[in-house]
């Protein structure tokens, strides 16, 4: 099953509102931020209108959080601005957009725990496991995987740095229990994604 998603530059304001309409049209089922590439806080009121149209249609929306591999390494980071990407700033987002759900992408190192709050907090935040080898995410990851957000947590590789297989294969041993392995790898993606009716 494949679903697709777009980005769109939320300077674009009005017309990228516009442009998200045509794309939901024609089957766009969810929508990707990349802060620090795009240059904007989450919270920026000129995303709000995008905003506006994703929660209209119910439909989902990541936000990268954390730091980048793009620009790592490069002189002053490619030009790059990691605050972009700090979590704190989609608290405002799940507030004032409760009804659209939020998928904070990656661990969000070094803010990890900011995120962890986030999602404990706001009904409608997720956090999606992509970008980091499970046998490197910080160890509250694990703990709450296992404990309060068990039902919060997706899988996701990143592929094609990170293959699929490598990704559950380290899952498995890193110490997640057995029996939320079914909820990160698929239960809890079904219900963020809206694939099926809310239990």
């Amino acid at each position: 099953m494949m679903l697709a998603f777009a980005s769109i530059d939320p300077h674009k304001g009005r017309f990228g509102a516009r442009e998200a309409r045509r794309l939901i049209a024609e089957g766009v089922r969810g929508f990707k931020f990349h802060p620090t590439c795009q240059g904007f806080f989450p919270n920026d009121r000129m995303a709000y209108r995008l905003y506006e149209v994703i929660a209209e249609h119910k439909l989902p929306a990541i936000f990268h959080t954390g730091h980048s591999g793009i620009g790592t390494g490069m002189k002053g980071g490619g030009g790059l601005r990691l605050k972009f990407s700090q979590p704190i700033h989609l608290d405002d987002v799940a507030a004032d957009f409760p009804d659209m759900t939020i998928i904070a992408a990656h661990p969000s190192w070094p803010w990890t725990d900011e995120t962890l709050s986030i999602a404990l907090h706001k009904p409608n935040v997720y956090i999606d496991l992509s970008g980091w080898s499970p046998k490197y995410f910080p160890p509250q990851i694990v703990q709450y995987a296992n404990g309060q957000l068990k039902r919060k947590m997706l899988f996701g590789s990143d592929f094609p740095l990170i293959a699929p297989e490598r990704w559950i294969e380290e899952f498995k041993a890193a110490g997640f229990k057995p029996e939320i392995h079914d909820l990160v790898l698929k239960q809890n993606a079904i219900r963020a994604l809206g694939l099926a009716p809310a239990a």
